[in-house]
């Protein structure tokens, strides 16, 4: 992520003596994304990734936190919190909320095809409900409520046709959220922000298999569908055009259903949801553009990305029964 918070090898090597991590080698500040500084830690035990975090507050980390290490104990391949003598997995480093966990195997595969999207949908899945007995709890931190605080300090940035569409699809998932189909779907922890960039493959090109899942701190307790639909949003779009691409789209759902079958008040309601999982992205890639904060890596999205899937998906709703 963006390196908000410099740190010196010697800071870092004093951090980790009591996580036993042996000495440090080596330390790699990582550019991608916007929200925490994150490092590479190399120490003669292995590697590792220290995330400080920037905007998450201690209260709120431990839900993060305890529910990685409950699914990595649950064999769901997510980064494990390294935890001190007295088990402990959140510490403070130049006065922030800071953690350690190992680091997965493999690379991005940021061209998915069919393969990647069927690994992805069959572990979602599993993720869901190894996650359903998880005993902490916390909302959705960039849902609805976040988007109705954030919509209005973003509008002033934005053309009047642009503005109409943003407020128009507020007021759509304002009124999908307060419908009783909505509030029956089955809902648990979700990773919320589980693009091709927080996922890992290992093996040779061709014969990938999913190493892992990572960067849980969008995590809360939301809808299942709409995780579902933040992947489909990635995994399964034309990038230039934000088009969804049927095959990859029913091979993502079909694998996703070979583990937990979608009922059909979800069927029903994924186009609404894919709707709402690119509004999601779109506010925020709108507020980190035009009101960012200061990072020495700081690369914010492009937000017209995410306005074109929305446009997509509102003129073009998809439907996985029907292909």
């Amino acid at each position: 992520m963006a390196v908000f918070t410099e740190v010196s090898e010697q800071e870092v090597q004093s951090f980790i003596e009591p996580l036993q991590l042996g000495r440090l080698q080596s330390l790699r500040g990582i550019g991608a994304g916007i929200e925490n500084t994150n490092y590479f830690v190399s120490t003669d035990t292995g590697e590792w990734v220290l995330t400080i975090f920037e905007r998450l507050s201690f209260e709120q980390l431990p839900f993060y936190l305890r529910l990685m290490q409950h699914l990595a104990l649950r064999h769901i391949p997510v980064p494990l919190p390294r935890a001190d003598a007295q088990g402990e997995i959140l510490f403070k480093l130049k006065g922030k909320p800071a953690a350690v966990v190992n680091r997965l195997a493999g690379g991005h595969q940021l061209a998915p095809g069919v393969h990647h999207c069927r690994q992805v949908g069959a572990m979602l899945a599993r993720m869901h409900l190894q996650g359903q007995d998880f005993p902490l709890s916390q909302p959705n931190l960039r849902g609805l409520p976040w988007w109705e605080q954030t919509v209005p300090l973003v509008l002033p940035f934005l053309s009047t046709e642009t503005a109409a569409l943003l407020t128009g699809e507020l007021a759509f998932q304002q009124a999908l959220a307060r419908s009783a189909a909505y509030q029956s779907l089955p809902r648990g922890p979700v990773h919320a922000d589980l693009f091709r960039d927080n996922v890992m493959f290992d093996g040779a090109p061709g014969q990938e298999t999913l190493s892992g899942f990572f960067d849980f701190y969008f995590a809360g307790v939301d809808t299942w569908l709409f995780d579902l639909a933040v992947c489909l949003n990635d995994w399964c779009i034309d990038l230039a055009s934000g088009a969804l691409q049927v095959e990859r789209a029913q091979a993502f759902v079909a694998a996703y259903e070979s583990v937990r079958p979608l009922s059909a008040a979800e069927h029903r309601l994924l186009p609404a949801l894919l709707r709402a999982g690119a509004l999601r992205f779109w506010v925020s890639r709108l507020w980190d553009f035009h009101l960012p904060r200061e990072a020495s890596m700081l690369k914010p999205h492009d937000p017209a990305h995410f306005e074109r899937v929305l446009r997509e998906r509102i003129d073009h709703p998809w439907h996985a029964l029907a292909g």
